[in-house]
């Protein structure tokens, strides 16, 4: 499955480690991050603008961006908002790299995702509830 997906463009949040840039990239995956776009300590708004400038899905530890009347569905390229049981680093890496190598992110252009073990709620700019979908990570 892996094979057939096609390669995405993922801004990093300043709450993700570093390290998870060769991680993703080995998967195939574009990778920025915040803290090499010199964003550090700057607003969500800011970072947020520079992804969506840039076409990159922001993946994120910061529920702000979870809040859908800042950040309603189909206004961005797409926001992946994780919620591990742990925030331990090695864990954060695991829980972000199981998910991105399971899940298809095309299905998720445009969404605010909310990924947490066990689960993804999903909110589309057309669905209103949005749907929960089992998905399998470590965390």
């Amino acid at each position: 499955m892996e094979g057939n997906r096609r390669m995405s463009l993922l801004k990093l949040d300043e709450n993700l480690s570093r390290h998870l840039v060769g991680r993703l990239a080995s998967l195939g995956h574009d990778v920025s991050t915040a803290a090499s776009e010199g964003l550090l300590g700057r607003s969500d708004t800011v970072i947020g603008a520079a992804a969506e400038a840039e076409g990159r899905m922001l993946m994120t530890l910061d529920v702000e961006f979870g809040d859908l009347r800042k950040h309603p569905p189909g206004n961005h390229p797409g926001i992946v908002l994780f919620r591990p049981r742990s925030f331990g680093p090695s864990s954060v890496n695991n829980f972000v790299e199981g998910f991105i190598r399971a899940a298809d992110l095309d299905d998720l252009s445009g969404a605010v995702a909310v990924v947490e073990p066990g689960r993804v709620r999903v909110r589309y700019r057309k669905g209103g509830a949005g749907e929960a979908v089992p998905h399998r990570a470590a965390g």
